[in-house]
């Protein structure tokens, strides 16, 4: 039993889910994440989100607004939730990849509209793609407190697609 106050999480060797970009799609890979079937990577052990929706090109992350993501005032820090915005944005873009092709997130841009209270519940972090080109790829991601639909934060990215290696 952990002490009050304390996080503590576990992850599983994420290797397997690298090596299967050699043979699924992005859209299978996280199909498969979302299914148990691969591991979710540390980052969304660390965070304990998981996939509720997923299709091409859109994503939905699911957190908990949790006592250690709080900043001093008392509120979800604004790290926390760009970090799910940027899961959720780039995951969506890689869901419309085929195998063996990747990405790099190359801009991230944040707009915070309101604080997440520290009893927020369930956040969402939905990611939708706009546009995948052969070089680059953007899309657009907001945030919202499941329970209530409230808008929080909204975020759009661009990343770099990566041609496999060879």
């Amino acid at each position: 039993m952990m002490a009050p106050g304390s996080h503590a999480f576990a992850w599983e060797d994420p290797s397997p889910t690298w090596l299967a970009a050699q043979r699924l799609s992005g859209l299978e890979i996280w199909q498969s994440v979302a299914a148990g079937e691969l591991p979710r990577p540390p980052i969304a052990a660390s965070m304990d989100f998981s996939i509720p929706e997923i299709e091409e090109g859109r994503v939905v992350f699911a957190a908990d607004a949790a006592p250690w993501m709080l900043n001093p005032l008392g509120s979800v820090h604004g790290g926390a939730i760009a970090t799910l915005l940027d899961s959720a944005v780039g995951c969506a873009i890689h869901t419309t990849l085929p195998v063996g092709v990747s990405y790099t997130t190359l801009e991230l841009k944040v707009n915070y509209v309101r604080g997440v209270p520290h009893d927020a519940g369930t956040l969402h972090a939905e990611g939708t793609v706009i546009h995948v080109g052969r070089r680059t790829a953007t899309a657009d991601g907001r945030l919202t407190i499941a329970e209530t639909g409230k808008l929080v934060a909204h975020a759009s990215t661009t990343c770099l697609i990566l041609a496999p290696p060879g």
